[in-house]
């Protein structure tokens, strides 16, 4: 079985690939956290799910948190028996161009879902992730990897709020009927929802007339389904993006080192 892992800045997803379905399961990045406390995590979710340790054969990670690696490293080789393989490994074959001038700077993670958008939809795309940052990023018509957008996630911002002002509360990210708000709550909550709707339409005007033909958006993230019921330039939800383009990625990479071997 193929064991696809994202440890992103917020949470580290795990997916086993089980009959060409994911099973998947979420825990809280903690840098510290080590193999053994993976594996004791991981144990009796494995055990319901019907998956033994032993059952893993292939495992491929996308990390964007550099203090995880190690013991993510340690957890595959101690307890799957098998060596991992980074997304930014330079043995790794993505399949896309990066027609930028510092390739090695882009973060795994955005990489991964580019390739799974490309596979998906014709190019060129634009791939909005609501994650601990909010990213855009842009296949071109080419089909290459052309960069994108860094903006500070949704969640950041509530709590920036919460922090810098004393008298203004914690609130949830919610789509409010009316944009002019009648508290303070519901002013906030406006100004949140409302404000990146607004941030997301004017990135998506001013990157499409740069690209000069109009792109396929696309949206990921855990935030998603709630901005796309407020506006009509996302078409698309993939809510698990990352993991079909880890997969993807793994595929390729089994397809090509099998026929080295037999050419070999």
């Amino acid at each position: 079985m193929f064991l696809a892992i994202d440890c992103g800045n917020t949470n580290t997803v795990f997916a086993v690939f089980k009959n060409d379905k994911p099973i998947i399961w979420r825990c809280k990045t903690i840098s510290t956290r080590t193999a053994d406390e993976y594996a004791s995590w991981l144990m009796p979710l494995f055990k319901h799910a019907q998956i033994d340790f032993s059952d893993i054969s292939s495992i491929l990670i996308s990390s964007v948190v550099q203090d995880a690696n190690f013991d993510l490293e340690r957890l595959c080789t101690k307890y799957c028996d098998a060596v991992p393989q980074f997304i930014k490994s330079p043995e790794i074959d993505l399949g896309i161009n990066i027609d930028m001038p510092n390739p090695e700077e882009v973060g795994a993670d955005r990489l991964v879902n580019a390739v799974a958008a490309r596979a998906k939809y014709k190019c060129p795309i634009i791939i909005i992730d609501f994650g601990t940052a909010t990213t855009f990023d842009v296949v071109n018509g080419r089909g290459d990897y052309a960069g994108g957008v860094i903006a500070p996630g949704i969640n950041l911002s509530v709590d920036a709020l919460h922090r810098a002002a004393a008298a203004l509360p914690k609130i949830q990210v919610e789509k409010t009927q009316t944009v002019i708000g009648n508290s303070t709550i519901s002013a906030m909550q406006s100004g949140l929802y409302w404000g990146y709707i607004a941030r997301i339409e004017g990135m998506i005007t001013r990157m499409t007339e740069e690209l000069g033909d109009k792109p396929k958006v696309i949206a990921t993230g855990g935030l998603a389904p709630i901005f796309i019921d407020g506006t009509n330039v996302i078409e698309a939800v993939e809510a698990d993006l990352t993991l079909e383009g880890l997969k993807r990625i793994h595929e390729r990479n089994a397809a090509r080192n099998a026929i080295q071997c037999v050419s070999g």
